[in-house]
């Protein structure tokens, strides 16, 4: 079985192909710049030479066709006819509490999306416009949508609730939700997998750093508490998000500045974090590089995001009631030797030991990085989003 796995967002469409015999990647690309006269496709093959196209594309139906054709094309296609491609599977931010787990895209499942908007506004959409391509262009093709909320539906009443009047969760849903879920499931089980231990008799804090960021305590498997809210907004100070912060800072920067409600949502989502505390960049590279230059704005960056980072896993621990595995995965949390290493080498107190050398390696595979006495295992664990989407879809149209 083939299946096309579509991550889809407002100007932009990535995807790969799997063969589900061996999960073996065919192929995969990005089509950037959706909506303009000079949108670029970069079509990546396995063991061929890959294919960059400038072109018209100014929807979601044009960007999928363009996909199938670099799929099929005689020089860099990887299949013989969009026959062969079985099924899709497409990333949803939010499912809310709609959907506990992957589903199979039907008239009602597209309806209880689009409900969804408000929750997701800048994803879900997308999303949809993603799953409407597929079907004008595979008409007969399963789909299947696998969200990033739906791990920590796991989650007690007692972490998901926010302290606030509960008629706002009776008549809006208003409480956490979580995102990442699907790299958080992916690196848990496979962290289990690493140590060869039950995954059901493990406490794992999984973080998840990368320009977005949040960590998850997976106790026995399940997701029981997680960094991000009802958002993507609450939790980690992220690369250009705040993170965590006082909620009357809201209506008193907004009297202050004469804001609208857009304009300090577009502060707090896109002007926030790394990016307005370092004022450089909002990339964790360039901050460490500015710090190792001297500059104090971005050590102050630097420092308030790994202070943050060390706090999450100290609450998880204790909500927990412990803690055996600390997973660290995404961009920042793989490739970042210096973060990992600011991050532990205060919290001796649970019995971590980082072993440097071991953190110094850099490589694409699970690995350990504390030592072998450390009563607490640290692992690298490469996230893998796409194939968790692929076996869901796998599974759920067979």
């Amino acid at each position: 079985m083939k299946i096309l796995v579509i991550n889809a967002g407002s100007s932009s469409l990535k995807y790969q192909l799997y063969d589900m015999r061996d999960e073996s990647v065919l192929a995969k690309g990005l089509v950037e710049r959706i909506g303009m006269d000079s949108s670029i496709l970069t079509h990546k093959p396995t063991n061929k030479n890959e294919m960059t196209e400038v072109s018209e594309i100014l929807e979601h139906t044009t960007a999928i066709r363009k996909v199938l054709n670099a799929l099929t094309d005689k020089e860099h296609g990887v299949i013989g006819s969009i026959d062969e491609i079985d099924a899709v599977g497409h990333r949803v931010v939010h499912g809310g509490e709609s959907f506990k787990e992957s589903a199979v895209v039907t008239e009602e499942a597209k309806k209880e999306i689009r409900r969804l908007f408000d929750l997701a506004p800048l994803h879900n959409p997308p999303s949809m416009m993603g799953i409407k391509a597929a079907e004008v262009n595979m008409p007969n093709v399963p789909q299947v949508v696998v969200f990033d909320t739906a791990f920590h539906q796991t989650m007690p009443e007692k972490a998901y609730m926010y302290a606030i009047p509960r008629v706002l969760y009776n008549k809006y849903k208003v409480r956490r939700y979580g995102a990442h879920g699907t790299s958080h499931d992916f690196v848990s089980k496979e962290a289990a997998k690493f140590l060869g231990r039950p995954l059901e008799e493990l406490k794992i804090i999984t973080c998840h750093i990368g320009n977005g960021a949040s960590i998850t305590a997976v106790k026995g498997g399940v997701s029981v508490d997680t960094s991000m809210g009802m958002t993507p907004l609450e939790g980690l100070m992220m690369g250009t998000r705040s993170g965590d912060l006082d909620p009357a800072i809201v209506p008193y920067v907004m009297n202050k500045e004469e804001l609208t409600v857009n304009e300090v949502n577009s502060m707090l989502n896109k002007h926030s974090g790394l990016l307005a505390i370092s004022g450089v960049s909002s990339d964790m590279r360039e901050i460490t590089d500015g710090m190792e230059k001297g500059d104090p704005n971005s050590k102050l960056a630097f420092d308030m995001y790994t202070y943050r980072v060390r706090k999450y896993i100290g609450s998880y621990a204790a909500a927990m009631n412990g803690v055996d595995v600390i997973v660290f995965t995404a961009g920042v949390g793989e490739n970042s030797v210096v973060l990992r290493q600011k991050v532990l080498e205060e919290l001796t107190y649970l019995g971590v030991e980082i072993d440097e050398s071991l953190n110094a390696i850099r490589s694409g595979e699970p690995r350990r990085i504390s030592t072998e006495q450390s009563k607490v295992a640290v692992l690298v664990v490469p996230t893998n989003e796409e194939l968790v989407i692929a076996r869901d879809t796998f599974r759920l149209v067979q």
